[in-house]
């Protein structure tokens, strides 16, 4: 059964910047400063067309400004397509910013329950499962102290491990295996095989091209917003590891080029 369809997705934007002023037309501005903003579209994603089956692992690679987080966040019904549909069917958990749904001023226990009941959970069930979710996180010592005072890494542990704790069908993860130290990633991983075995459906942006092999049962490349390749995972990070090493020749050439 598919649990997420994305039909002939396209996502645009509308960046503002500021106009080139000369001296005169500064003080004009002042008053009318609104017509100095220039509104220009940017399309992150282009006609996108994209289906994931129940159950199954899906990895999202590409350069940075892909277009991979903003697909992520179209899917958890954060942004809404400029055009095309996405349907999603079940329970979501979206790990796009980890920790960016905590109050800095509440101990770590008092966030566990806060997001807990977010994700759907009660507050009896998360309550149950604090010292398993701590200790996950490794953050025991601190649990009754304000997540303002944890490290970034500590906040990001602590998101990972509450989500974890979700019986959401669908998970979104967008780089969460790049937090924490080694022993912490391996954790994350043995997490993630559980959640597979489980038959939960994973959809994640990773630039771990190990990790997308390992995990994943698909794959898809984005470049500057379009669908490059979809296949096994060996297929597609085989074609964006030859692409990027075209471009790495290329600048590589360009730059002795310059230098001669």
């Amino acid at each position: 059964m598919t649990c997420i369809e994305v039909y002939n997705v396209t996502k645009t934007f509308t960046i503002v910047r500021d106009r080139a002023r000369t001296v005169s037309g500064f003080f004009i501005d002042l008053i009318r400063f609104w017509r100095r903003l220039e509104r220009v579209p940017f399309t992150a994603l282009r006609e996108i067309q994209l289906s994931v089956a129940q159950g199954e692992a899906l990895g999202i690679i590409g350069a940075n400004g892909s277009g991979k987080s903003t697909l992520l966040k179209l899917i958890a019904g954060i942004y809404a397509p400029t055009s095309g549909t996405i349907s999603v069917r079940g329970s979501l958990v979206a790990l796009l910013e980890l920790g960016a749904g905590f109050h800095s001023e509440l101990s770590g226990r008092q966030n566990i329950l806060l997001n807990g009941t977010l994700y759907g959970h009660t507050r009896a069930e998360m309550a149950r499962r604090v010292s398993e979710i701590a200790a996950f996180a490794e953050i025991e010592p601190f649990l009754e102290t304000p997540i303002k005072y944890y490290s970034s890494g500590m906040q990001a542990r602590l998101a990972f491990a509450v989500a974890m704790a979700t019986p959401a069908e669908i998970i979104l993860m967008d780089e969460v295996l790049a937090v924490g130290d080694m022993a912490f990633q391996a954790r994350c991983l043995a997490k993630l095989r559980q959640l597979k075995a489980e038959r939960r459906t994973l959809v994640l942006v990773s630039h771990s091209m190990d990790v997308v092999r390992e995990l994943c049962d698909r794959a898809i490349w984005l470049d500057h917003g379009c669908l490059m390749a979809e296949g096994t995972p060996e297929e597609v990070v085989a074609a964006y590891q030859a692409h990027s090493a075209r471009q790495n020749a290329q600048i590589a050439s360009a730059h002795a080029s310059g230098a001669s």
